[in-house]
């Protein structure tokens, strides 16, 4: 049944299904048969291998999009790195800004080095539409909830990322440092900092905004601003 509604919920954003499978076996038998693909939605717990463990055995693969009814697989998936992760039940909103995260990875990797010039922006929500911001003008993004925002000049806006994770595995080429489990910063955007008691300090990112830093990621920061 989740996995007719789930068809169903494509097929009206409009994808076309190349197969549905119960299991890693049934489909690893048809994956040559089947051509290619834009994108493989593949639930964790099935009979037999399960969706982490096909990830890592099958190297045929086209982007993966995890589906589960549990959220604690959730960074394992992303450390394989998974495009996206959908908890059960899954919505239709929620399909929409797969899709549109599954579009622009596409146009990133068609502007990769040897196919035209590296795409360095993103998009965030903007009323009924998207706005692309660019890479360099974020100072940094923090994860509540599931949502992922980014900051441009003093204000948060919304991305369609879920983790900090797919941010890291996105602008893998640029300098980044998470200075807490939930902040994610661009050490180029700090303009100053102070410091706290025992070695710890605060960072200034810009409209007077200042994040504590932690004190595992302190030394890293101070290395990486030249402290």
């Amino acid at each position: 049944m989740a996995r007719a509604r789930l068809g169903r919920l494509l097929v009206e954003q409009g994808c076309s299904l190349a197969g549905e499978f119960p299991n890693a076996r049934a489909f690893r038998a048809s994956l040559d048969a089947l051509g290619s693909l834009d994108a493989i939605f593949l639930d964790i717990q099935m009979p037999g291998l399960s969706g982490l463990e096909l990830m890592e055995v099958e190297p045929r693969l086209p982007p993966v999009v995890f589906v589960s009814a549990f959220g604690h697989y959730a960074l394992e998936a992303f450390e394989k790195a998974a495009v996206d992760y959908l908890k059960k039940p899954v919505t239709e909103d929620r399909v929409r800004l797969t899709l549109e995260r599954l579009r622009e990875r596409r146009r990133s990797e068609e502007a990769a080095p040897g196919k035209g010039k590296a795409l360095n922006r993103f998009p965030v929500r903007a009323g009924e539409g998207l706005l692309f911001i660019e890479f360099r003008k974020a100072s940094h993004f923090e994860v509540e909830n599931e949502v992922v925002w980014t900051w441009v000049g003093g204000q948060r806006f919304r991305t369609s990322w879920t983790s900090l994770a797919e941010v890291e595995l996105q602008f893998a080429a640029f300098p980044l440092l998470r200075i807490q489990r939930h902040v994610l910063i661009r050490p180029d955007a700090v303009v100053g900092f102070k410091r706290l008691f025992e070695g710890r300090i605060v960072v200034r990112m810009g409209e007077g905004l200042e994040l504590a830093v932690s004190r595992a990621a302190t030394p890293q920061l101070k290395s990486m601003l030249g402290l």
